[in-house]
């Protein structure tokens, strides 16, 4: 696979983000549906921002990893939050695990009144390889 990062400005690193990215020569494409703060034994978390963060994008990595692909191969990543300050408070957490990856993936971030039952944070990803 072949990764092209498309950035005419960069004001969005600070972001964790980039503007475009372009594959060429993937052998592979993942869909992931939105992982959130759900235990293995399906219990929605009742817990704060940042723990639901931590578990939600644990989850979007095993999801990634159990299908053979890796956490650096997401090229699109949508967040979707019940609240952006909650979020953005942790920010640096959600930042650490795409440094770790060495992620670079176009991004978008949505507030919405809602997710499943308790869920406050939700990551849905575009993975390829």
């Amino acid at each position: 696979m072949e990764k092209q990062v498309i950035n005419p400005w960069q004001w969005q690193d600070k972001r964790s983000y980039v503007q475009a990215v372009e594959i060429k020569q993937a052998s592979g494409t993942l869909y992931c549906s939105g992982q959130t703060a759900i235990d293995a034994d399906g219990q929605s978390s009742n817990a704060d921002m940042k723990t639901q963060v931590i578990q939600a994008l644990e989850n979007l990595e095993k999801v990634i990893s159990d299908a053979g692909y890796e956490c650096s191969g997401i090229a699109r990543l949508n967040v979707y939050t019940t609240s952006s300050a909650e979020f953005l408070d942790c920010f640096d957490v959600f930042q650490d695990w795409i440094a770790k990856h060495g992620i670079k993936q176009a991004l978008t971030l949505l507030e919405v009144k809602s997710l499943f039952e308790t869920l406050k944070i939700e990551f849905e990803a575009t993975v390829v390889k």
